[in-house]
């Protein structure tokens, strides 16, 4: 589908033409809107399906997304259908579960294996629509238990009749016919020149659009505890400075799972907005398990959260999600499309084109564009672009990493084998998401590979790590190929028996020998990274190793930066000094983001190039600094918004 199509028909104009491009041998039944999508309802589906072209001509036609189904009085009655769906589904695909969903016509089956599911050139699921009416969907089984992955797919099975009622009438909005806006402009609502509560507004006089919501995580949880208010206007986006209300919001994008990027969206929810989050399959599963986490924390340190469970179930239940490369239309006007990123699982880079071509913009979210062993790197080709808006955490001169990745993991696997060596244990506070899992694919790689660090020692997992790690299990195809391959033919290097889970209490960590701990909670503001830290930080044996980015005023920061003894609370909940007796090393190159070299060579790589950069997602120095290099080394208008700003782009 090509990005930049004429002025779109309007709804009766579309229906229409679709029913004059079916043979009356295919039973046409009727055309809806179903979010961004067409759907077809046909008496005699078996037709189009043998017929493949008609389909894609009626998409290339109307420039939509078309779904083929059969109409409710077709479908096989499912209990008749489900053996059917065993005869033909081969027993290596390793069914779970089987799922009909009337309110979609549609059955899910999920399973270990769904390219057998699927079968070659999807001969098994045409094979299954063909002979029972329903269309078969595949979902992939975690190889590890993911208690995330469940609970989703259960809220979204359960709650069929709500989410086909909600996409009907945000297909309605999309379709609905406009006049063509005349201006186009941008507003900074958090995120720029800083890192945290991540958020920008777009607005053409018909469509208003947010890209992220998020919170600063470690003033968020200081703002509603009832003993620190310092921070709390630090902590969440500017929107009662977008004058707007949250109900004329057309939709919300994510660009990834990170809190700092998605951590306040439930509040919207809270609050009376109604409508669509888009962001990619793995975004909606991390971030429902960060959102809950961050829950447990923010009542564990004796705050009240912002928002329930029942407020993130609910922006489940408003989410559309959306693959690779697959073009979007989230508004009347407004076309999204998701590109790698190389951050996280299911992170991306957003190509906007906006009115029929007005203006096209590049938002990279947080990307790397550098080597890691989960990821490709961040996409640089695009259709369009007219801005880009770039984020610029190490943008700063002073920030270059090391260039060779190799040495990256050899100078990590000789601090580790210093510590180890001295019997010591050595903790890694991590990010549960991302980084944990690039850090599990190095240590399973040197201590079952390379001679020199083939430790006999355990290496414990705990916190969230397990969790995201089966997550990643269940979107293989969003990984490097490599990796992927490993994971289908179950070989995940996730599971490798080098690691064990801790479970209950740490006491078997605390009183063995040495090891390595993988603890989640990469900037040491909460998680059970500080809990070790508690137990190990008195330790000169022991050492304590940083291997991501530390926000301004997070406890990593400041232990980083050398502070020697730490108030933190007690067993008890007393606030008491903790020395800090432990070694403390960073290992650089391991970032999840763009190091200042991989900056600068994205934005001279990336095709089109840009007529204007907008540098965000940056302590103020970082921003500012990207920004000049842009100007001096590419000849390109660059400039470093602050919060609040309000730019006119067309």
């Amino acid at each position: 589908m090509d990005e930049n199509n004429e002025i779109p028909m309007i709804k009766e104009d579309i229906f229409a033409k679709i029913k004059s491009m079916i043979p009356e041998e295919a039973g046409y039944v009727k055309s809806e809107f179903e979010g961004p999508d067409i759907v077809i309802y046909v008496k005699n589906s078996a037709f189009l399906y043998e017929n493949e072209n008609m389909i894609r001509n009626i998409a290339i036609a109307i420039k939509k997304k078309i779904i083929l189904r059969s109409d409710s009085a077709s479908l096989m009655n499912p209990e008749e259908a489900l053996k059917i769906i065993n005869e033909i589904v081969p027993k290596e695909a390793v069914v779970n579960n089987v799922r009909f969903v009337p309110e979609f016509n549609e059955v899910y089956i999920e399973s270990l294996k769904p390219g057998l599911v699927i079968g070659k050139s999807g001969s098994t699921l045409k094979a299954i629509a063909i002979k029972t009416g329903w269309l078969a969907k595949t979902q992939r089984t975690p190889t590890m238990s993911s208690d995330t992955i469940t609970g989703v797919r259960k809220l979204l099975f359960n709650e069929s009749a709500f989410r086909k009622k909600f996409l009907t009438s945000v297909g309605k909005k999309i379709n609905a016919p406009i006049i063509k806006s005349e201006w186009l402009k941008v507003t900074a609502l958090g995120g720029f020149r800083e890192v945290g509560r991540s958020s920008l507004l777009l607005e053409t006089p018909h469509s208003k659009v947010m890209i992220d919501c998020g919170i600063s995580p470690e003033p968020a949880i200081k703002g509603i505890n009832a003993n620190d208010n310092s921070d709390v206007n630090k902590a969440f986006p500017y929107l009662d400075s977008a004058n707007i209300s949250i109900n004329e919001l057309d939709a919300v994008i994510l660009t990834h799972a990170h809190m700092d990027h998605a951590g306040f969206v439930p509040y919207l929810y809270k609050f009376g907005y109604t409508g669509p989050v888009y962001c990619t399959p793995p975004t909606r599963d991390l971030t429902a398990l960060l959102l809950n986490d961050y829950i447990r924390l923010v009542q564990k340190s004796g705050g009240a959260p912002l928002y329930e469970e029942k407020d993130i179930k609910k922006m489940l239940l408003h989410m559309v999600t959306r693959d690779y490369g697959e073009v979007t239309n989230i508004t009347d006007e407004i076309k999204l499309t998701y590109h790698n990123a190389g951050h996280i699982l299911g992170s991306a880079t957003l190509h906007l084109h906006i009115g029929e071509g007005m203006y096209n913009i590049v938002h990279t979210g947080d990307m790397k564009y550098g080597f890691t062993r989960l990821y490709d790197p961040a996409k640089t080709k695009y259709p369009r672009i007219d801005s880009l808006f770039i984020e610029s955490t190490y943008g700063y001169q002073k920030t270059a990493m090391p260039s060779n990745r190799h040495e990256s993991e050899r100078n990590l696997m000789e601090m580790i084998k210093r510590t180890i060596d001295g019997k010591g244990k050595v903790l890694i506070p991590l990010f549960a998401v991302g980084r944990a899992q690039e850090l599990q694919l190095v240590l399973e790689n040197y201590m079952t590979m390379v001679k020199n660090y083939d430790f006999d020692v355990p290496v414990f997992l705990d916190g969230m790590i397990l969790e995201s790690s089966a997550i990643h299990t269940a979107y293989p195809e969003y990984l490097k190929e490599s990796l992927k391959n490993r994971i289908l033919n179950n070989r995940s290097p996730f599971e490798s028996e080098i690691f064990e889970v801790v479970k209950g209490e740490r006491d078997v960590v605390y009183e063995g020998g040495p090891a390595i701990i993988l603890a989640s909670g990469g900037m040491m503001n909460g998680g059970s990274s500080v809990e070790y830290f508690k137990r190990l930080a008195d330790d000169p044996k022991n050492t304590l190793i940083f291997t991501g980015y530390q926000s301004a005023g997070s406890l990593g920061r400041r232990i980083q930066n050398g502070i020697n003894e730490v108030p933190l609370p007690n067993e008890d909940g007393k606030i008491v000094p903790f020395k800090v007796n432990m070694n403390v090393a960073t290992a650089e190159g391991f970032s999840g983001h763009s190091d200042r070299r991989q900056l600068i060579n994205f934005m001279q790589d990336i095709r089109p190039r840009p007529k204007n950069i907008f540098t965000m997602h940056g302590e103020e120095h970082s921003c500012e600094e990207l920004a000049r290099a842009a100007e001096r080394m590419l000849h390109i208008d660059a400039r470093a918004p602050r919060n609040l700003d309000s730019t006119r782009l067309k």
